[in-house]
C-alpha cells in the first residue's frame, strides 16, 4: 500500500512545472476519450506528462475492472496477491515490438499489448519509430476497439477499447519549431518523418498537441500547479454528462466513440459557429477528415464546461489541437 501511494504521489501534474496548454489538453482528452499525439523536441516533457495521463482518468467501475482482469488473467499478467485488477492500465511498448506482440496472437494466441492496455493507456514513445507494419495494423482496433485473432480452425476476439496517446520528434533532429535551437535536417526530412505515421492513424487520433520546451523561470519557480485529484473530479463530471447522454447508445460511453450517424444530432452548432469552421478550414487549410474531429473535441470542451450548446469558444479552442492537418506545418 505505501508503494502504490509513492507512486501515485511521484506521478501528479502538480509536480510537473509549466505546460499548463499540455495539461489542459490531456484533461480534454482523458474527459472524452480521445486519442492524442504530443509532437516536441527532446526533453520538454512529452512523456513525463503522458505517464501521469493515469493519474486523472476516472477509476474503473466493477464491469470494466472485471473485464480487465480477466484479460491479464488469460495473458499470465496478474502479479502475486492480485485478485482484481482495480486500477487503470498504462502500457508502453518498445519500439522494436512485434506485429503479434502488439495485436495479439501466436500459435496459442495471447492478448497483446492493445488488449492489455483496454480500459486504460497505450503509450506508444516515439512513433514514427515503430515500424510501418506494426502501425498499420492498429487502425482497425483503433475504429472497432476489438481484435480478431483467426486461425486455422478457430479465431479468438479480445476487446481493445483504449486511449491512445503517441508522442515524437518533430523531425530527426528533434529541433524542427524549436524557439530557440535551429533545426539542422535537409530539405524535406520534416515531411518525409512525419510520413511515417499514415494519413489513416493520424486520422483516428482526435488531438494534435506541439509541446514547447519549459522556460527556465517556469523550472525554478517554487509554486506547484494543479494537482491530478482535482483535474481528475472535472474529468469525472464530464465523463457522467457523457454516460447519461449516451445511455441509450450501446457500446457508445464516451464522445470519442460517436458514430458519423449521430455526430450532427450530438454536436450540434450555431451559424456563429459554422462560420467559424468554415474560415479555419478555408484560412489553417485543415483537411476534410479535421472536421468530425473539431466537432468531437468541442463537443468535449463544452462539457467540461458544462454546456449544453457547443460555443464559438469551444470550437476555438478544438481547432487549435489539429496542428498535423495544416497545410505547410511540416514546411
Amino acid at each position: 500500500m505505501i508503494i502504490k501511494l509513492l507512486v501515485i504521489f511521484l506521478l501528479n501534474f502538480s509536480l510537473v512545472k509549466g505546460q499548463e496548454n499540455i495539461k489542459r489538453a490531456l484533461e480534454i482528452a482523458a474527459s472524452g476519450g480521445h486519442n492524442v499525439i504530443l509532437i516536441g523536441p527532446p526533453g520538454a516533457g512529452k512523456t513525463m506528462l503522458a505517464k501521469r495521463l493515469p493519474t486523472i482518468l476516472p477509476p474503473m467501475n466493477l464491469p470494466e475492472a472485471l473485464e480487465t482482469t480477466k484479460i491479464h488473467s488469460v495473458a499470465g499478467k496478474m502479479g502475486k496477491n492480485i485478485g482484481l485488477v482495480s486500477t487503470r492500465p498504462f502500457r508502453s511498448p518498445h519500439h522494436t515490438i512485434s506485429d503479434v506482440a502488439l495485436v495479439g496472437g501466436g500459435s496459442v494466441p495471447q492478448p497483446g499489448e492493445i488488449s492489455l492496455a483496454h480500459n486504460g493507456v497505450l503509450f506508444l514513445d516515439e512513433l514514427p519509430e515503430f515500424k510501418r507494419t506494426v502501425l498499420e495494423v492498429m487502425r482497425q482496433p483503433l475504429e472497432d476497439r476489438v481484435v480478431t485473432v483467426s486461425r486455422a480452425k478457430f479465431s479468438v476476439e479480445y476487446p481493445a477499447s483504449f486511449m491512445l496517446v503517441a508522442s515524437m520528434n518533430p523531425c530527426p533532429c528533434g529541433y524542427y519549431n524549436h524557439p530557440e535551437k535551429d533545426c539542422v535536417c535537409p530539405p524535406g526530412t520534416v515531411q518525409k518523418y512525419l510520413n511515417k505515421i499514415s494519413g489513416p492513424l493520424l486520422d483516428r487520433i482526435d488531438i494534435h498537441v506541439e509541446v514547447t520546451p519549459v522556460s527556465y523561470n517556469e523550472l525554478s519557480a517554487e509554486r506547484n500547479s494543479e494537482k491530478s485529484n482535482r483535474v481528475r473530479i472535472r474529468v469525472m463530471k464530464a465523463r457522467a454528462i457523457q454516460e447519461m447522454r449516451f445511455e441509450n447508445s450501446e457500446g457508445v460511453h464516451c464522445n470519442a466513440q460517436i458514430g458519423s450517424k449521430q455526430l450532427r444530432e450530438v454536436c450540434k452548432i450555431d451559424e456563429a459557429g459554422n462560420q467559424l469552421l468554415k474560415t479555419a478550414m478555408e484560412r489553417l487549410g485543415l483537411s476534410a477528415r479535421a472536421y468530425d474531429r473539431i466537432l468531437k473535441v468541442a463537443r468535449t470542451i463544452a462539457d467540461l464546461d458544462e454546456s449544453d450548446q457547443i460555443e464559438t469558444s469551444h470550437l476555438a479552442e478544438a481547432i487549435q489541437y489539429r496542428s498535423l492537418d495544416r497545410e505547410g506545418w511540416a514546411g
